[in-house]
């Protein structure tokens, strides 16, 4: 099991939107844990990568998998993040205090990387993806098909200059994405690499017509999704 922390509303309630944030290279969980008071009605839930990112010269922290260059993360590395981002995704209700609403996975960098990637992988068990600087990875898993779009929305801004992950990587991505079919979200902001608060207040208008539009979601099986 990926180790994890909450940050729930006071009360939390049956229904709510739950959000899981995936932090970048060389960080950890509490990376990604501030943020939550952007969304004071959402359950939040951040996960710690699996990898010490030491070994790799990503710093004190952990990451989801080592980079090889352009959108190649080492495949080995990425499938077993996948998986055990499955296992957690699957337990998670039992681990809330409330039934949870649509589910919200989302993340910076290598964190928003694996976010667009598990839900391309594991299609219709995403609502909402929050690819915040990632990029589309060259994975056998991640497929973009109409298929694997369909019952997905798609969040993904970015950066005009940003330096790890260049604006025409993204632009790329969101071809591919808007291809298939996908309903994609995707602002560039005038910014390197990194989450500034044009993105939050984004999030949280995605979060508020979440909860609009609560009663056409599936309630059964636990995490809701479309």
């Amino acid at each position: 099991m990926l180790s994890y922390r909450l940050v729930l509303p006071d009360p939390p309630t049956a229904g709510a939107p739950v959000l899981v944030l995936l932090h970048g290279r060389g960080a950890d969980e509490t990376d990604m844990l501030g943020l939550a008071r952007f969304w004071p009605d959402t359950l939040v839930v951040a996960v710690r990568a699996p990898y010490p990112a030491t070994a790799w010269g990503y710093g004190p922290g952990f990451a989801w998998y080592r980079y090889l260059g352009g959108t190649r993360p080492d495949p080995e590395h990425f499938s077993h993040s996948l998986a055990a981002l499955d296992a957690f995704l699957t337990a998670l209700p039992t681990l809330l205090p409330v039934s949870p609403g649509p589910l919200f996975l989302g993340g910076f960098s290598q964190g928003g990387t694996v976010s667009l990637g598990y839900a391309l992988a594991y299609p219709g068990r995403v609502h909402t993806v929050l690819n915040l600087s990632g990029f589309l990875a060259e994975h056998p898993a991640v497929q973009v098909t109409p298929e694997t779009v369909a019952a997905t929305r798609f969040y993904w801004p970015h950066g005009t200059l940003d330096p790890a992950v260049p604006l025409a990587v993204a632009q790329e991505g969101r071809r591919r994405l808007r291809e298939a079919g996908a309903h994609l979200l995707a602002p560039d902001y005038e910014m390197g690499h990194a989450i500034i608060p044009a993105e939050l207040n984004d999030i949280a208008g995605l979060l508020r017509e979440a909860r609009r539009n609560r009663s056409e979601w599936d309630v059964t099986g636990g995490i809701r999704h479309l």
